[in-house]
């Protein structure tokens, strides 16, 4: 018995997520662009490197969430959701760019002396840019999450990334105004780009465990207290179960072991019964 568990998705609400979040990107990046004009900040500058990936990354995950809804074809036989973990294995990756682009702006300030200028405005517009994408990533993660969407999940996860920077850099600046220490702002810098880090770090490991189809236990443990409710109320038992994980749905494999008595035709009906009832004890639907 082969069964393809689908996540519960409204794919109308995933697109315009993800529009709304690529609009969004686009109009922050010119927003902290401006603030680092205007005041010359590495911070400032660091946190507009990451919304240029950022920007780049949405582009690419819009695209991955159009492709994974493609139907089975010949040469895809299982379809293509499983470019959900190149997307966001790809936005992890850039992150790690940022990362080091921010370092590397940041040591140069603190090598030639860090310089500020109308720090007010820049302080402004990047909180100001920080608070919409904090808004715009929580609602991101609470979509993809409800839509068992890993490519809408990421791209709010790196929002939200991208809001904690910009705090990050507002309380630095804020210490460097009040203190004078203008050297606080490439220090700030460097531990943005450390903390920025950790998410792409997280989102390149889900990445690769995603392609090496590495199992969930807590998922392994469902599935099959499903499959032995599901079973043994119907008099047959099961074996070799297998599943993974392509993304935005999960594939599973099992043997079920009927009676040798049983007629092709009762067989056939119960396995499609244990299929529907797996489907709705792990909350979705079931493809033969």
């Amino acid at each position: 018995m082969h069964v393809r568990h689908h996540h519960t998705s409204d794919d109308r609400a995933l697109a315009i997520g993800m529009n709304v979040s690529l609009a969004v990107g686009v109009a922050m990046l010119l927003i902290k662009v401006s603030a680092w004009a205007v005041s010359g900040s590495s911070a400032i500058l660091g946190d507009a490197a990451e919304s240029v990936v950022h920007v780049i990354a949405v582009g690419f995950a819009a695209f991955s969430l159009r492709y994974a809804r493609k139907p089975e074809d010949a040469t895809h036989p299982y379809g293509h959701a499983r470019i959900t973990f190149f997307s966001a294995g790809f936005e992890g990756g850039l992150i790690l760019i940022a990362a080091a682009v921010i370092v590397t702006e940041a040591l140069s300030a603190l090598i030639s002396g860090p310089e500020l200028q109308r720090l007010d405005l820049g302080l402004l517009l990047t909180a100001g840019a920080g608070a919409v994408n904090g808004a715009l990533g929580i609602y991101l993660i609470r979509l993809g999450k409800r839509s068992g969407s890993l490519i809408v999940e990421a791209n709010g996860r790196h929002v939200l990334t991208d809001c904690l920077t910009s705090a990050g850099v507002v309380l630095g600046l804020l210490a460097a105004r009040i203190t004078g220490f203008l050297i606080i702002d490439p220090i700030v810098a460097i531990l943005v780009a450390l903390n920025i880090c950790v998410s792409g770090f997280r989102l390149v490991r889900t990445a690769a465990r995603g392609l090496m189809d590495r199992v969930d236990p807590q998922m392994s443990e469902t599935i099959l207290k499903a499959l032995a409710q599901e079973t043994e109320s119907r008099g047959i038992g099961f074996h070799d179960l297998r599943h993974r994980d392509v993304g935005d749905e999960r594939l599973i494999e099992v043997h079920l072991l009927f009676p040798g008595s049983m007629k092709m035709e009762e067989a056939h009906r119960l396995a499609t019964a244990v299929e529907r009832g797996v489907s709705e004890r792990i909350d979705g639907t079931v493809y033969i």
